[in-house]
């Protein structure tokens, strides 16, 4: 029973992650290209950019199109809001099973084949066992990861742990002055505690964010240096990268065997650091001095081993010190480059809603109503009347046709939708007289 069900639960969730994946990577390549249309701007702007790419894998397309499904598409046919849909799923949901549209069905019973019957071994082959291997290796690789962060968190709470509150000093008064005045935006005060690991300058934790300040650090820096690394750790807190990094921890985590969750991982990192080292040089135009500090505090520390923990020396450190070196800040997005992400976000969200929206019943308004229906049918008949003495011309060629060969029309009732107008419409004796004359000529015919 255990390779059936499997089966089952695969070949329900293997669609579905086949779609997610593909579009998730669509949008991580839209992301991509924007970000090079934006490398001449602000480095913040593209760490959005790829945050959004990040959050795609987190949310999919199905919700959007769940709240499409709730929002009525007036003014609409039926027939067309059908066909456009399913253009739209076939192109959206490649991985998924075909939609064929299915001709109105008729009152002719069906035949149903009878399958031979299989043997209950044939079907636990590979074919059958294999979404439970791949289940069991995604969990297997899912606890790898999970355990090797925590290991690696474990490590960098217990230096905080052992660590020593620093409450008087330099650098304590630096990072006030920093706090309060020179960068603000810090809703509560840093804690600043004095470890004796080797790891970096760097955040802990982002609800109440701790500031780890290697011993022996302070004695080969000068206040110029001092200022400057915790300038950056100060932006690091202000813009909540802690919070962001561990968002995409989550999609690492989840989505541990797609090589593109990596990669964000990467350009998340490098323009995190390049962002704040943008806002550090603003603040210091001196920018030999910054550079000078980062690079001492490489001879003296080791990188941060989470990206939730917010360091100085992450990142490319060669790219960012050329970076700091030799370019200038980027610019403010101007006009065109906000409609250009207003028109490319409002496209990303319409699409699935639209989708949505075209799959969703009709309205109460778009139904068809009694009156309509009956007046509808009223005027079939009347125009049967009109054409039947053509018709029997047609059929016997000596004969004279009675009346009128010209099609006449019979004003329709004063109410249509009034069931007394539309009962003597339906029993009127011309209205009988002409159903006679027809039955009477395909007789005749046979």
């Amino acid at each position: 029973m255990i390779p059936y069900s499997t089966s089952g639960t695969w070949s329900a969730v293997a669609p579905g992650l086949g779609n997610h994946l593909w579009q998730s990577t669509l949008i991580a390549c839209i992301a991509w290209l924007l970000t090079l249309a934006l490398r001449s701007n602000q480095a913040r702007t593209r760490y959005w950019v790829w945050m959004v790419a990040s959050a795609k894998f987190l949310i999919p397309f199905s919700l959007l199109v769940g709240i499409g499904t709730h929002v009525t598409w007036p003014h609409t046919r039926a027939a067309s809001r059908t066909a456009v849909y399913v253009a739209m799923e076939q192109a959206s949901l490649p991985f998924a099973e075909p939609i064929v549209m299915q001709p109105p069905t008729t009152l002719t019973p069906e035949i149903k084949s009878v399958e031979p019957a299989i043997h209950p071994t044939e079907r636990a082959s590979l074919v059958h066992l294999l979404p439970g291997v791949l289940a069991a290796t995604w969990l297997i690789g899912f606890m790898v990861v999970l355990v090797r962060w925590r290991i690696r968190w474990r490590r960098v709470s217990a230096a905080v742990r052992e660590g020593e509150l620093m409450r008087t000093g330099r650098e304590v008064e630096i990072l006030r002055r920093l706090e309060q005045i020179e960068i603000g935006g810090i809703r509560r005060p840093i804690e600043m505690v004095v470890t004796r690991g080797s790891i970096e300058p760097g955040i802990f934790g982002f609800v109440q964010p701790i500031l780890m300040w290697p011993h022996g650090i302070s004695e080969r820096l000068d206040d110029a240096h001092v200022e400057a690394v915790l300038a950056h750790e100060v932006w690091h807190v202000r813009r909540g990268d802690n919070l962001a990094a561990t968002m995409h921890m989550v999609v690492e985590a989840i989505f541990w065997f797609y090589p593109m969750v990596w990669w964000l991982g990467r350009r998340l990192a490098e323009e995190r650091e390049r962002a704040c080292d943008e806002e550090v040089v603003q603040l210091y135009p001196r920018r030999e001095v910054y550079a000078e500090s980062i690079l001492k505090v490489c001879e003296f520390c080791v990188e941060s081993p989470l990206a939730c923990v917010s360091g100085v020396t992450g990142a490319d450190l060669k790219k960012r010190i050329v970076h700091i070196m030799t370019k200038q800040v980027g610019r403010n997005l101007n006009l065109t480059r906000k409609l250009l992400l207003a028109t490319v976000g409002s496209i990303a969200i319409a699409v699935p809603v639209i989708a949505g929206a075209l799959d969703s019943p009709l309205s109460l308004s778009q139904v068809p109503r009694p009156k309509e229906a009956v007046a509808a049918v009223i005027k079939v008949a009347m125009s049967v009347k009109a054409v039947a003495p053509m018709i029997a011309a047609a059929v016997e060629p000596g004969a004279a046709p009675q009346g009128n060969l010209t099609p006449q029309t019979t004003p329709l009732p004063a109410e249509a939708g009034d069931a007394s107008s539309t009962t003597n419409a339906m029993q009127s004796p011309s209205l009988h007289h002409s159903v006679r004359r027809e039955k009477a000529l395909i007789h005749s015919g046979c």
